[in-house]
């Protein structure tokens, strides 16, 4: 009788984590953590007029280094990575600065590569 009350009570606890499991399919369970590049409200920057910005995650990978590649490097690596970020494809200047600097509203996101990568 007791392996059937402990079955039981397996069952139950599995449903009910399949349960909580399944009841959020909006959230991407391969990259925790890390929204898809959108549009968000900046909170910090909003202040008279609702300003947006792009933020989330995009494509990112390290693999390793060709050794043809390896061999025309200054300072050899072992790792090479690819990145790209999100950016602004378009934006237009509003009347909002913040420490005397211009904020830009955002009106459309993708991912292009990484303002800090390029040479």
């Amino acid at each position: 009788m007791g392996s059937v009350k402990s079955a039981g009570l397996s069952l139950l606890l599995l449903s009910f984590l399949i349960y909580i499991a399944d009841s959020n399919p909006n959230h991407d369970l391969s990259n925790p953590g890390c929204e898809e590049c959108a549009l968000k409200r900046n909170g910090l920057f909003s202040r008279e007029n609702p300003i947006y910005q792009c933020s989330g995650c995009c494509f990112s990978r390290a693999f390793p280094t060709p050794l043809k590649t390896m061999k025309t490097m200054t300072n050899p690596k072992n790792i090479t990575s690819e990145a790209t970020c999100c950016v602004a494809k378009y934006s237009n200047n509003v009347q909002t600065k913040v420490d005397r600097i211009p904020v830009r509203n955002h009106t459309e996101c993708h991912c292009s590569t990484c303002y800090f990568h390029k040479i």
